[in-house]
Protein backbone atom coordinates (compact mmCIF):
# COMPACT_ATOMS: atom_id res chain seq x y z
CA UNK A 1 0.00 0.00 0.00
CA UNK A 2 1.41 3.35 -1.00
CA UNK A 3 1.07 6.18 1.49
CA UNK A 4 0.57 9.75 0.34
CA UNK A 5 1.04 12.23 3.19
CA UNK A 6 0.15 15.83 2.42
CA UNK A 7 2.90 18.39 2.88
CA UNK A 8 3.08 20.77 5.79
CA UNK A 9 5.62 19.30 8.23
CA UNK A 10 9.39 19.09 8.39
CA UNK A 11 11.17 15.83 7.78
CA UNK A 12 12.26 15.53 11.41
CA UNK A 13 9.26 14.71 13.57
CA UNK A 14 8.76 16.65 16.76
CA UNK A 15 8.76 13.38 18.67
CA UNK A 16 12.31 12.66 17.47
CA UNK A 17 13.35 16.19 18.29
CA UNK A 18 11.98 15.81 21.81
CA UNK A 19 13.96 12.63 22.38
CA UNK A 20 17.11 14.34 21.17
CA UNK A 21 16.51 17.57 23.06
CA UNK A 22 18.83 16.93 26.02
CA UNK A 23 21.77 16.56 23.62
CA UNK A 24 20.74 19.55 21.55
CA UNK A 25 20.56 21.71 24.66
CA UNK A 26 24.19 21.14 25.64
CA UNK A 27 27.45 22.40 24.13
CA UNK A 28 29.43 19.52 22.65
CA UNK A 29 32.10 19.61 25.34
CA UNK A 30 29.40 18.99 27.92
CA UNK A 31 27.81 15.99 26.20
CA UNK A 32 27.68 12.93 28.47
CA UNK A 33 29.64 10.01 27.08
CA UNK A 34 29.30 6.38 28.12
CA UNK A 35 32.63 6.62 29.89
CA UNK A 36 31.77 9.78 31.82
CA UNK A 37 30.35 9.27 35.33
CA UNK A 38 27.14 11.21 35.64
CA UNK A 39 28.32 12.96 38.80
CA UNK A 40 31.07 14.58 36.72
CA UNK A 41 28.68 16.23 34.29
CA UNK A 42 28.87 20.04 34.49
CA UNK A 43 25.34 21.16 35.19
CA UNK A 44 25.99 24.73 34.13
CA UNK A 45 26.10 23.52 30.53
CA UNK A 46 22.49 22.47 30.54
CA UNK A 47 19.43 24.77 30.65
CA UNK A 48 17.14 23.80 33.49
CA UNK A 49 14.17 23.26 31.19
CA UNK A 50 16.06 20.31 29.70
CA UNK A 51 16.56 18.56 33.03
CA UNK A 52 13.31 16.52 33.08
CA UNK A 53 13.94 15.39 29.52
CA UNK A 54 17.51 14.33 30.35
CA UNK A 55 16.34 12.31 33.34
CA UNK A 56 13.77 10.52 31.19
CA UNK A 57 16.29 10.04 28.36
CA UNK A 58 19.12 8.54 30.39
CA UNK A 59 16.88 6.32 32.48
CA UNK A 60 19.15 5.76 35.49
CA UNK A 61 22.10 7.32 37.28
CA UNK A 62 22.75 10.13 39.72
CA UNK A 63 22.65 13.76 38.76
CA UNK A 64 24.80 15.76 41.17
CA UNK A 65 25.07 19.50 40.81
CA UNK A 66 28.41 21.27 41.11
CA UNK A 67 29.37 21.59 44.75
CA UNK A 68 27.34 18.58 45.91
CA UNK A 69 29.03 15.47 47.17
CA UNK A 70 28.54 12.32 45.08
CA UNK A 71 26.63 10.77 47.96
CA UNK A 72 23.91 13.42 48.01
CA UNK A 73 20.52 12.71 46.41
CA UNK A 74 19.54 15.53 44.06
CA UNK A 75 16.18 15.57 42.37
CA UNK A 76 14.10 17.26 39.74
CA UNK A 77 11.00 19.13 40.88
CA UNK A 78 8.07 19.14 38.48
CA UNK A 79 5.10 21.53 38.70
CA UNK A 80 3.00 21.50 41.86
CA UNK A 81 5.83 20.12 43.97
CA UNK A 82 6.08 16.70 42.30
CA UNK A 83 9.61 15.47 42.99
CA UNK A 84 11.39 13.02 40.71
CA UNK A 85 14.34 11.32 42.47
CA UNK A 86 17.54 10.73 40.56
CA UNK A 87 19.50 8.68 43.07
CA UNK A 88 19.94 5.56 41.00
CA UNK A 89 16.37 4.41 41.57
CA UNK A 90 13.84 4.71 38.78
CA UNK A 91 13.98 8.44 37.96
CA UNK A 92 10.37 8.43 36.82
CA UNK A 93 8.99 6.63 39.87
CA UNK A 94 7.19 9.63 41.31
CA UNK A 95 5.85 11.20 38.16
CA UNK A 96 2.05 11.13 38.15
CA UNK A 97 0.12 8.59 36.14
CA UNK A 98 -2.74 9.71 33.90
CA UNK A 99 -5.94 7.83 33.06
CA UNK A 100 -8.60 9.10 30.65
CA UNK A 101 -11.90 7.17 30.61
CA UNK A 102 -13.85 8.33 27.56
CA UNK A 103 -17.33 6.97 26.90
CA UNK A 104 -19.28 7.23 23.66
CA UNK A 105 -22.47 9.28 23.19
CA UNK A 106 -23.08 9.74 26.93
CA UNK A 107 -25.14 12.81 27.78
CA UNK A 108 -24.68 15.50 30.41
CA UNK A 109 -27.64 14.02 32.28
CA UNK A 110 -26.44 10.40 32.19
CA UNK A 111 -24.67 10.20 35.56
CA UNK A 112 -26.45 10.13 38.89
CA UNK A 113 -23.94 12.66 40.24
CA UNK A 114 -25.22 14.98 37.49
CA UNK A 115 -28.82 14.57 38.63
CA UNK A 116 -29.89 11.51 36.65
CA UNK A 117 -32.50 9.15 38.08
CA UNK A 118 -32.70 6.83 35.04
CA UNK A 119 -29.22 5.42 35.73
CA UNK A 120 -27.22 4.53 38.83
CA UNK A 121 -23.49 5.27 38.90
CA UNK A 122 -22.29 4.79 42.49
CA UNK A 123 -18.60 4.37 41.64
CA UNK A 124 -18.46 7.47 39.45
CA UNK A 125 -20.47 9.33 42.11
CA UNK A 126 -17.88 8.29 44.70
CA UNK A 127 -15.15 9.45 42.34
CA UNK A 128 -16.89 12.85 42.22
CA UNK A 129 -17.03 13.01 46.04
CA UNK A 130 -13.31 12.27 46.20
CA UNK A 131 -12.57 14.66 43.34
CA UNK A 132 -14.39 17.38 41.41
CA UNK A 133 -17.21 17.68 38.91
CA UNK A 134 -16.19 19.82 35.94
CA UNK A 135 -19.51 21.35 34.97
CA UNK A 136 -18.29 23.38 31.96
CA UNK A 137 -16.06 20.81 30.28
CA UNK A 138 -16.27 20.70 26.49
CA UNK A 139 -15.12 18.39 23.74
CA UNK A 140 -13.84 19.78 20.46
CA UNK A 141 -16.71 18.51 18.28
CA UNK A 142 -20.19 16.98 18.64
CA UNK A 143 -19.37 13.68 16.86
CA UNK A 144 -16.87 10.85 17.31
CA UNK A 145 -13.89 11.31 14.98
CA UNK A 146 -13.27 15.05 15.36
CA UNK A 147 -13.91 14.95 19.10
CA UNK A 148 -11.22 12.28 19.52
CA UNK A 149 -8.84 14.16 17.26
CA UNK A 150 -9.19 17.18 19.56
CA UNK A 151 -8.40 15.12 22.64
CA UNK A 152 -5.43 13.31 21.09
CA UNK A 153 -3.77 16.36 19.48
CA UNK A 154 -4.80 19.18 21.81
CA UNK A 155 -6.17 21.05 18.79
CA UNK A 156 -9.46 21.99 17.21
CA UNK A 157 -10.18 19.23 14.68
CA UNK A 158 -10.33 21.65 11.76
CA UNK A 159 -6.79 22.78 12.57
CA UNK A 160 -5.49 19.23 12.05
CA UNK A 161 -7.68 18.34 9.08
CA UNK A 162 -9.89 16.00 11.09
CA UNK A 163 -13.20 17.86 11.24
CA UNK A 164 -14.85 15.11 9.16
CA UNK A 165 -14.16 11.78 7.53
CA UNK A 166 -13.24 11.68 3.86
CA UNK A 167 -16.83 11.28 2.65
CA UNK A 168 -18.87 11.33 5.85
CA UNK A 169 -19.05 13.11 9.19
CA UNK A 170 -16.77 10.47 10.75
CA UNK A 171 -14.22 7.99 9.43
CA UNK A 172 -15.61 4.73 8.06
CA UNK A 173 -14.14 1.26 7.49
CA UNK A 174 -11.36 1.27 4.91
CA UNK A 175 -11.31 5.07 4.88
CA UNK A 176 -8.62 6.76 2.83
CA UNK A 177 -8.11 9.37 5.56
CA UNK A 178 -6.57 9.36 9.02
CA UNK A 179 -4.79 11.42 11.65
CA UNK A 180 -1.51 12.59 10.15
CA UNK A 181 1.42 10.65 11.67
CA UNK A 182 3.29 13.96 11.75
CA UNK A 183 0.89 15.23 14.40
CA UNK A 184 2.27 15.03 17.93
CA UNK A 185 -0.22 13.17 20.10
CA UNK A 186 -0.73 13.22 23.84
CA UNK A 187 0.72 9.70 23.92
CA UNK A 188 3.87 10.79 22.08
CA UNK A 189 4.37 13.78 24.35
CA UNK A 190 4.19 11.61 27.47
CA UNK A 191 6.20 8.78 25.95
CA UNK A 192 9.03 11.24 25.32
CA UNK A 193 9.06 11.89 29.08
CA UNK A 194 9.51 8.23 29.96
CA UNK A 195 5.86 7.12 30.15
CA UNK A 196 4.44 3.77 29.15
CA UNK A 197 1.35 4.36 27.05
CA UNK A 198 -1.66 2.12 26.56
CA UNK A 199 -5.01 2.46 24.83
CA UNK A 200 -7.94 0.09 25.25
CA UNK A 201 -11.19 0.75 23.41
CA UNK A 202 -12.34 2.64 20.32
CA UNK A 203 -9.82 4.59 18.20
CA UNK A 204 -11.73 6.14 15.24
CA UNK A 205 -8.86 8.20 13.84
CA UNK A 206 -8.04 5.95 10.89
CA UNK A 207 -8.11 2.18 10.40
CA UNK A 208 -5.25 1.82 7.93
CA UNK A 209 -1.97 0.59 9.38
CA UNK A 210 -0.29 3.99 9.10
CA UNK A 211 -2.93 5.55 11.34
CA UNK A 212 -3.31 2.97 14.11
CA UNK A 213 -2.66 3.90 17.77
CA UNK A 214 0.67 2.06 17.84
CA UNK A 215 1.85 4.45 15.10
CA UNK A 216 0.65 7.43 17.14
CA UNK A 217 2.57 6.96 20.38
CA UNK A 218 0.80 4.08 22.13
CA UNK A 219 2.91 1.13 23.26
CA UNK A 220 -0.16 -1.08 23.51
CA UNK A 221 -3.57 -1.11 21.86
CA UNK A 222 -6.53 -3.43 22.23
CA UNK A 223 -9.86 -2.54 20.74
CA UNK A 224 -11.81 -1.38 17.71
CA UNK A 225 -10.58 0.88 14.91
CA UNK A 226 -13.97 2.61 14.73
CA UNK A 227 -17.51 2.40 16.13
CA UNK A 228 -19.02 -1.05 16.61
CA UNK A 229 -22.04 -0.08 14.51
CA UNK A 230 -19.84 0.23 11.40
CA UNK A 231 -20.77 -3.34 10.67
CA UNK A 232 -23.04 -5.34 8.32
CA UNK A 233 -25.90 -5.16 10.85
CA UNK A 234 -26.11 -1.37 10.43
CA UNK A 235 -29.70 -0.33 9.62
CA UNK A 236 -28.46 1.44 6.47
CA UNK A 237 -26.19 -1.38 5.33
CA UNK A 238 -27.78 -1.25 1.88
CA UNK A 239 -26.20 2.19 1.48
CA UNK A 240 -22.85 1.69 3.24
CA UNK A 241 -22.01 -1.98 2.62
CA UNK A 242 -19.86 -2.17 5.75
CA UNK A 243 -17.42 -5.09 6.12
CA UNK A 244 -17.20 -7.27 9.25
CA UNK A 245 -15.96 -5.57 12.41
CA UNK A 246 -12.29 -6.21 13.33
CA UNK A 247 -10.91 -6.45 16.88
CA UNK A 248 -7.22 -5.59 17.14
CA UNK A 249 -4.40 -6.39 19.52
CA UNK A 250 -1.76 -3.78 18.66
CA UNK A 251 -1.73 -3.98 14.84
CA UNK A 252 -2.98 -7.55 14.50
CA UNK A 253 -6.61 -8.40 13.81
CA UNK A 254 -7.34 -11.14 16.35
CA UNK A 255 -11.08 -11.56 15.76
CA UNK A 256 -13.71 -10.64 13.24
CA UNK A 257 -17.17 -9.74 14.52
CA UNK A 258 -16.32 -10.06 18.24
CA UNK A 259 -19.25 -10.56 20.59
CA UNK A 260 -20.05 -6.94 21.45
CA UNK A 261 -21.79 -8.00 24.67
CA UNK A 262 -18.33 -8.53 26.18
CA UNK A 263 -16.48 -5.47 24.84
CA UNK A 264 -16.74 -3.39 28.03
CA UNK A 265 -15.57 -6.34 30.10
CA UNK A 266 -12.64 -7.21 27.84
CA UNK A 267 -11.49 -3.61 27.56
CA UNK A 268 -11.57 -3.29 31.34
CA UNK A 269 -9.57 -6.49 31.78
CA UNK A 270 -6.84 -5.18 29.48
CA UNK A 271 -6.78 -1.86 31.31
CA UNK A 272 -6.34 -3.66 34.63
CA UNK A 273 -3.53 -5.77 33.19
CA UNK A 274 -1.76 -2.67 31.88
CA UNK A 275 -1.87 -1.00 35.30
CA UNK A 276 -0.46 -4.07 37.02
CA UNK A 277 2.31 -4.51 34.47
CA UNK A 278 3.38 -0.87 34.68
CA UNK A 279 2.89 -0.12 38.37
CA UNK A 280 6.59 0.67 38.84
CA UNK A 281 6.86 3.19 36.00
CA UNK A 282 4.80 6.25 35.08
CA UNK A 283 2.04 5.49 32.62
CA UNK A 284 -0.65 7.10 30.52
CA UNK A 285 -3.76 5.00 29.89
CA UNK A 286 -6.58 5.97 27.53
CA UNK A 287 -9.80 3.94 27.85
CA UNK A 288 -12.34 5.05 25.20
CA UNK A 289 -15.29 2.69 25.69
CA UNK A 290 -17.46 2.00 22.60
CA UNK A 291 -20.57 2.10 24.82
CA UNK A 292 -23.18 3.65 25.23
CA UNK A 293 -23.07 4.30 21.46
CA UNK A 294 -25.90 2.40 19.80
CA UNK A 295 -26.55 -0.47 19.48
CA UNK A 296 -26.25 -1.10 23.21
CA UNK A 297 -24.54 -4.28 24.37
CA UNK A 298 -24.21 -5.55 27.93
CA UNK A 299 -22.46 -8.60 29.38
CA UNK A 300 -24.60 -11.25 31.16
CA UNK A 301 -23.77 -10.16 34.75
CA UNK A 302 -25.38 -6.78 34.05
CA UNK A 303 -28.56 -8.07 32.39
CA UNK A 304 -30.35 -8.40 35.71
CA UNK A 305 -33.59 -6.46 35.74
CA UNK A 306 -34.03 -6.44 31.97
CA UNK A 307 -37.66 -7.07 31.02
CA UNK A 308 -38.48 -10.56 29.78
CA UNK A 309 -39.84 -9.31 26.46
CA UNK A 310 -36.56 -7.46 25.82
CA UNK A 311 -34.52 -10.58 26.57
CA UNK A 312 -36.78 -12.60 24.30
CA UNK A 313 -36.38 -10.18 21.40
CA UNK A 314 -32.61 -10.09 21.81
CA UNK A 315 -32.43 -13.88 21.68
CA UNK A 316 -34.30 -13.82 18.38
CA UNK A 317 -32.33 -11.12 16.55
CA UNK A 318 -31.19 -13.80 14.07
CA UNK A 319 -28.19 -11.93 12.68
CA UNK A 320 -29.87 -8.54 12.70
CA UNK A 321 -29.76 -5.94 15.44
CA UNK A 322 -32.92 -4.47 16.93
CA UNK A 323 -31.69 -0.99 17.83
CA UNK A 324 -34.91 0.13 19.46
CA UNK A 325 -35.08 -2.90 21.73
CA UNK A 326 -31.43 -2.50 22.64
CA UNK A 327 -32.09 1.12 23.64
CA UNK A 328 -33.88 -0.37 26.63
CA UNK A 329 -30.53 -1.69 27.93
CA UNK A 330 -29.30 1.84 28.65
CA UNK A 331 -29.46 1.62 32.44
CA UNK A 332 -27.57 -1.69 32.35
CA UNK A 333 -24.97 -0.38 29.90
CA UNK A 334 -24.21 2.60 32.14
CA UNK A 335 -24.06 0.29 35.16
CA UNK A 336 -21.38 -1.74 33.40
CA UNK A 337 -19.42 1.41 32.55
CA UNK A 338 -19.67 2.38 36.23
CA UNK A 339 -18.35 -1.07 37.17
CA UNK A 340 -15.45 -0.57 34.78
CA UNK A 341 -14.55 2.78 36.36
CA UNK A 342 -14.71 1.25 39.83
CA UNK A 343 -12.55 -1.68 38.76
CA UNK A 344 -9.88 0.65 37.40
CA UNK A 345 -9.92 2.76 40.58
CA UNK A 346 -9.73 -0.36 42.75
CA UNK A 347 -6.76 -1.63 40.75
CA UNK A 348 -4.91 1.64 41.19
CA UNK A 349 -5.49 1.51 44.93
CA UNK A 350 -4.50 -2.15 45.25
CA UNK A 351 -1.20 -1.38 43.53
CA UNK A 352 -0.37 1.64 45.64
CA UNK A 353 -1.01 4.09 42.79
CA UNK A 354 -4.12 5.82 44.07
CA UNK A 355 -2.46 9.04 45.21
CA UNK A 356 -0.11 9.17 42.23
CA UNK A 357 -2.75 8.93 39.53
CA UNK A 358 -4.97 11.57 37.96
CA UNK A 359 -8.15 9.98 36.58
CA UNK A 360 -10.65 11.85 34.43
CA UNK A 361 -14.00 10.51 33.23
CA UNK A 362 -15.89 12.16 30.38
CA UNK A 363 -17.61 11.45 27.04
CA UNK A 364 -16.87 12.16 23.37
CA UNK A 365 -20.11 14.04 22.63
CA UNK A 366 -23.72 14.30 23.69
CA UNK A 367 -26.47 11.69 23.28
CA UNK A 368 -28.05 11.02 19.89
CA UNK A 369 -31.39 12.50 18.95
CA UNK A 370 -34.53 10.46 19.57
CA UNK A 371 -32.87 7.93 21.85
CA UNK A 372 -35.16 6.35 24.42
CA UNK A 373 -33.10 6.98 27.54
CA UNK A 374 -29.81 8.87 27.01
CA UNK A 375 -30.21 12.43 28.22
CA UNK A 376 -28.53 15.83 27.88
CA UNK A 377 -30.06 16.74 31.24
CA UNK A 378 -30.81 20.47 31.43
CA UNK A 379 -28.98 21.18 28.18
CA UNK A 380 -30.48 21.87 24.79
CA UNK A 381 -29.40 19.87 21.78
CA UNK A 382 -27.83 16.50 21.16
CA UNK A 383 -25.04 14.73 19.32
CA UNK A 384 -24.19 16.50 16.08
CA UNK A 385 -25.29 19.95 17.26
CA UNK A 386 -23.39 22.90 18.66
CA UNK A 387 -25.93 23.53 21.38
CA UNK A 388 -24.58 22.70 24.83
CA UNK A 389 -26.11 19.23 24.77
CA UNK A 390 -23.85 18.26 21.89
CA UNK A 391 -20.50 19.34 23.30
CA UNK A 392 -20.67 19.98 27.06
CA UNK A 393 -19.91 16.67 28.75
CA UNK A 394 -20.47 15.12 32.20
CA UNK A 395 -16.95 15.17 33.59
CA UNK A 396 -15.42 13.99 36.85
CA UNK A 397 -11.75 14.26 37.80
CA UNK A 398 -9.96 12.70 40.76
CA UNK A 399 -6.42 12.90 42.15
CA UNK A 400 -6.37 12.44 45.93
CA UNK A 401 -4.55 15.23 47.72
CA UNK A 402 -4.24 17.42 44.62
CA UNK A 403 -7.70 17.85 43.09
CA UNK A 404 -10.12 19.48 45.58
CA UNK A 405 -12.53 16.85 46.90
CA UNK A 406 -16.30 17.17 46.68
CA UNK A 407 -16.21 20.37 44.64
CA UNK A 408 -18.00 21.63 41.56
CA UNK A 409 -15.57 23.42 39.25
CA UNK A 410 -17.60 25.64 36.94
CA UNK A 411 -14.69 27.08 34.96
CA UNK A 412 -14.58 26.53 31.20
CA UNK A 413 -12.20 23.70 30.29
CA UNK A 414 -11.85 21.40 27.29
CA UNK A 415 -10.60 17.96 26.31
CA UNK A 416 -7.94 19.72 24.22
CA UNK A 417 -6.42 21.01 27.46
CA UNK A 418 -5.41 17.57 28.67
CA UNK A 419 -2.35 17.36 26.41
CA UNK A 420 -0.62 20.54 27.65
CA UNK A 421 -1.77 19.96 31.23
CA UNK A 422 -0.46 16.40 31.41
CA UNK A 423 2.75 17.52 29.72
CA UNK A 424 3.32 20.14 32.39
CA UNK A 425 2.68 17.72 35.23
CA UNK A 426 4.98 15.13 33.62
CA UNK A 427 7.79 17.58 32.92
CA UNK A 428 7.41 16.92 29.20
CA UNK A 429 7.90 19.30 26.30
CA UNK A 430 5.03 20.16 23.97
CA UNK A 431 5.50 21.11 20.32
CA UNK A 432 6.61 24.68 19.66
CA UNK A 433 6.59 24.45 15.86
CA UNK A 434 2.79 24.53 15.54
CA UNK A 435 -0.34 25.94 17.14
CA UNK A 436 -1.74 23.91 20.03
CA UNK A 437 -5.20 25.14 21.03
CA UNK A 438 -5.35 23.46 24.43
CA UNK A 439 -4.22 25.34 27.54
CA UNK A 440 -2.53 24.26 30.74
CA UNK A 441 -5.51 24.03 33.09
CA UNK A 442 -3.70 22.65 36.12
CA UNK A 443 -4.06 25.96 38.04
CA UNK A 444 -7.79 25.84 37.21
CA UNK A 445 -8.22 22.20 38.17
CA UNK A 446 -6.43 22.72 41.47
CA UNK A 447 -8.58 25.73 42.30
CA UNK A 448 -5.83 28.32 42.06
CA UNK A 449 -6.91 30.26 38.95
CA UNK A 450 -9.87 30.85 36.65
CA UNK A 451 -10.01 29.39 33.16
CA UNK A 452 -7.17 30.36 30.82
CA UNK A 453 -9.62 30.40 27.89
CA UNK A 454 -10.83 33.76 26.65
CA UNK A 455 -13.17 31.93 24.30
CA UNK A 456 -14.22 28.47 23.15
CA UNK A 457 -15.27 27.79 19.56
CA UNK A 458 -17.91 25.30 18.46
CA UNK A 459 -17.60 23.54 15.09
CA UNK A 460 -20.13 21.39 13.29
CA UNK A 461 -18.02 19.62 10.71
CA UNK A 462 -15.87 22.29 9.11
CA UNK A 463 -18.39 25.03 9.94
CA UNK A 464 -17.53 27.45 12.73
CA UNK A 465 -20.99 27.74 14.26
CA UNK A 466 -20.76 29.29 17.73
CA UNK A 467 -18.54 30.88 20.35
CA UNK A 468 -18.59 31.04 24.13
CA UNK A 469 -16.75 33.76 26.03
CA UNK A 470 -17.43 33.96 29.74
CA UNK A 471 -21.16 33.67 30.27
CA UNK A 472 -22.07 34.61 26.71
CA UNK A 473 -22.65 32.20 23.85
CA UNK A 474 -23.31 33.37 20.30
CA UNK A 475 -24.68 31.11 17.55
CA UNK A 476 -24.32 32.02 13.89
CA UNK A 477 -25.96 30.83 10.69
CA UNK A 478 -23.82 31.13 7.55
CA UNK A 479 -21.71 33.69 9.38
CA UNK A 480 -24.67 35.76 10.54
CA UNK A 481 -25.31 36.13 14.30
CA UNK A 482 -28.71 34.65 15.12
CA UNK A 483 -28.84 33.66 18.80
CA UNK A 484 -27.21 34.96 21.99
CA UNK A 485 -27.56 33.24 25.35
CA UNK A 486 -26.42 34.05 28.87
CA UNK A 487 -25.33 30.60 30.01
CA UNK A 488 -25.07 31.66 33.65
CA UNK A 489 -28.82 32.32 33.71
CA UNK A 490 -29.94 30.10 30.85
CA UNK A 491 -27.91 26.90 30.60
CA UNK A 492 -30.68 25.39 28.47
CA UNK A 493 -30.32 28.07 25.76
CA UNK A 494 -34.01 28.95 25.76
CA UNK A 495 -34.03 32.76 25.94
CA UNK A 496 -32.46 34.48 22.96
CA UNK A 497 -31.23 37.91 24.10
CA UNK A 498 -29.48 38.94 20.90
CA UNK A 499 -31.54 42.10 20.50
CA UNK A 500 -30.67 43.32 24.00
CA UNK A 501 -26.87 43.12 23.79
CA UNK A 502 -25.60 44.47 20.46
CA UNK A 503 -22.13 45.25 21.84
CA UNK A 504 -21.67 41.71 23.11
CA UNK A 505 -22.74 40.38 19.71
CA UNK A 506 -20.27 42.69 17.97
CA UNK A 507 -17.38 41.61 20.21
CA UNK A 508 -18.11 37.91 19.88
CA UNK A 509 -18.60 38.14 16.14
CA UNK A 510 -15.17 39.77 15.82
CA UNK A 511 -13.61 36.97 17.88
CA UNK A 512 -15.22 34.45 15.53
CA UNK A 513 -13.83 36.24 12.48
CA UNK A 514 -10.35 36.47 14.00
CA UNK A 515 -10.38 32.79 14.93
CA UNK A 516 -11.52 31.78 11.45
CA UNK A 517 -8.54 33.67 10.01
CA UNK A 518 -6.19 31.99 12.46
CA UNK A 519 -7.44 28.52 11.56
CA UNK A 520 -7.07 29.30 7.86
CA UNK A 521 -3.51 30.55 8.36
CA UNK A 522 -2.37 27.88 10.82
CA UNK A 523 -4.02 24.62 9.85
CA UNK A 524 -2.33 21.31 9.12
CA UNK A 525 -3.39 18.48 6.83
CA UNK A 526 -4.75 15.08 7.62
CA UNK A 527 -3.06 12.19 5.85
CA UNK A 528 -4.39 9.96 3.11
CA UNK A 529 -3.51 6.55 1.72
CA UNK A 530 -4.10 5.23 -1.76
CA UNK A 531 -6.11 2.07 -2.26
CA UNK A 532 -7.21 1.58 1.37
CA UNK A 533 -8.54 -1.82 2.31
CA UNK A 534 -10.80 -2.87 5.19
CA UNK A 535 -9.00 -4.70 7.96
CA UNK A 536 -9.37 -8.46 8.00
CA UNK A 537 -7.89 -11.41 9.82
Amino acid sequence: MKTRFLQGFGMLSHYTRMLCMPMLCMPMHCMPMHCMPMHCMPMHCMPMHCMPMLVAFLGTGSLVAAGDSPSSTPSVTLPDGIVVPSDGSNPDARKPNFVIIFTDDQGYGDLSCYGADHVSTPRIDQMAKEGSRLTSFYVAAPVCTPSRAGLITGCYPKRVGMATGSNFGVLLAGDTKGLNPEEVTIAEVLKSAGYKTGMFGKWHLGDQQEFLPTRQGFDEFFGLPFSHDIHPFHPRQDKYNFPPLPLLDNETVIEMDPDADFLTQRITERAVSFIRQNKDVPFFMYVPHPIPHAPLHVSPPFMEGVADEVVSKLKNEDGTIDYRTRDRLFRQAIAEIDWSVGTILDTLKANGLDERTLVIFTSDNGPPKNTLHASPGPLRGHKGTTFEGGMREPTVIRWPGRIPAGKNNNELMTAMDLLPTFAKLAGAEIPTDRVIDGKDIWPTLSGQSPTPHEAFFYHRGTTLAAIRSGKWKLHTNKGRPVQLYNLDDDIGEQKNVIESHPEVVKQLNKRLADFAKDIAANSRPAAFVENPKPLSK
